[in-house]
């Protein structure tokens, strides 16, 4: 029977200004760490070697044979509104949610999770972010005024990097199905006691097999189920070609958030994402002007993975008791969030609309 080894030992990260002693934080867009105390400034590169970017082996992980270096604990606490997990220093014990605004209390518990392999640097500083949000708000015609107001000179941005796991895949498929060629047969028909000559539209159907493949790199899957869906898919795309090795410096200044969606269920929507192509490729491959698939059996092999972090400013603010919420793009300033309604404006468009439609009635009928 072999032992369980011991579980890694939490890491407390610390970056302390070489000139005063006071901590770093990272500056977006710049690739410096900066001593907000005295100003200093350092790169981080300059922190020590940098090391590949290397997928994990899925069915190793899976089998929890994965390298102990490859594990860690983190501090975290655990939102009691929205349940999102966000780690924070060693010197925080009490803050706000940055998901939702919800006060929390950090309490002493860990994480064990796989480790970040790589990380996406924020580029977009958070008076940047801000202006982006403050712009799509001041698009939104319907939104409340004091929203926006209180939007725009509200507290700073919470810069998070977000969970996310990459897969990649080497698929081969198998496919039976149909090919169908649409042709036109013409046919007499009576139209008014006429004859009348028509072309009927028909389809001759022809079995179709064959093999497809492809290879799936950087299937991106959201690890976090603290923002909606929808907001986070609509800050896609990200420019994974500027992925960096993971590298604690990055996180300076910065919340992280856990994965909440395990390896084996990200994978899931990763396959269903895959299939979803390779569904598009058989009918490619059957061709003609319409396809009938009956059957695809796929084959997968050499799947790896790896656990990302992206760069996301949130917002949350508490207006007239209820919460929105704000994300933006941390590298292209890409903005999603609620869609606040103000009542009275509403209220106005409506009643401008009747009476612009009351006005056109009226001059259609002095016209006529």
């Amino acid at each position: 029977m072999t032992d369980t080894p011991p579980p890694a030992p939490e890491q407390t990260y610390r970056f302390p200004c070489a000139q005063c002693g006071a901590d770093y934080r990272f500056a977006p867009g710049t690739g410096q760490l900066i001593c907000d105390h005295c100003g200093h400034e350092t790169t981080v590169a300059e922190q020590g070697k940098v090391t590949p970017i290397r997928e994990l082996d899925f069915k190793q992980a899976m089998a929890n044979l994965l390298p102990l270096q490859e594990i860690e604990e983190t501090r975290i606490s655990k939102c009691p509104n929205c349940a999102a997990e966000v780690s924070f220093d060693a010197d925080s014990h009490a803050t706000e949610c940055p998901f939702c605004a919800t006060p929390v209390v950090v309490d002493s518990g860990t994480h064990r999770h796989i480790k970040p392999r790589a990380v996406l640097p924020f580029a977009l500083p958070e008076r940047a972010a801000h202006k982006a949000m403050t712009d799509w708000l001041g698009r939104l015609w319907f939104a409340p005024n004091g929203l926006r107001e209180y939007a725009r000179k509200g507290r700073k941005m919470n810069g998070i990097y977000v969970p996310y796991w990459t897969y990649d895949a080497d698929t081969k498929s198998r496919y039976s199905g149909e090919r169908g060629t649409v042709y036109y047969v013409t046919r007499t028909v009576m139209r008014d006691g006429k004859p009348v000559q028509q072309q009927v539209q028909k389809v001759r159907w022809t079995p179709a097999s064959g093999r497809v493949k492809r290879f799936f790199d950087d299937i991106l899957v959201l690890a976090s189920r603290s923002l909606p869906k929808t907001y986070t898919d609509a800050l896609q795309p990200w420019d994974l070609s500027a992925l960096q090795p993971y590298r604690p410096e990055f996180l300076a200044g910065f919340d992280a958030e856990g994965y909440q969606v395990d390896l084996d269920a990200g994978f899931d929507e990763a396959r269903q994402i895959m299939d979803r192509v390779i569904e598009r490729d058989v009918r490619m491959a059957i061709g003609g002007d319409r396809q009938r698939i009956h059957d695809i059996d796929t084959a997968l092999s050499d799947i790896t993975f790896k656990h990302i972090l992206l760069p996301v400013w949130v917002a949350a603010y508490k207006y007239r008791g209820k919460t929105y919420r704000f994300v933006v793009n941390g590298q292209t300033g890409r903005v999603q969030g609620e869609r606040p309604y103000s009542a009275w404006k509403i209220a106005i468009a409506l009643v401008l609309g009747a009476a612009i439609a009351a006005g056109l009635g009226y001059v259609m009928a002095q016209g006529q």
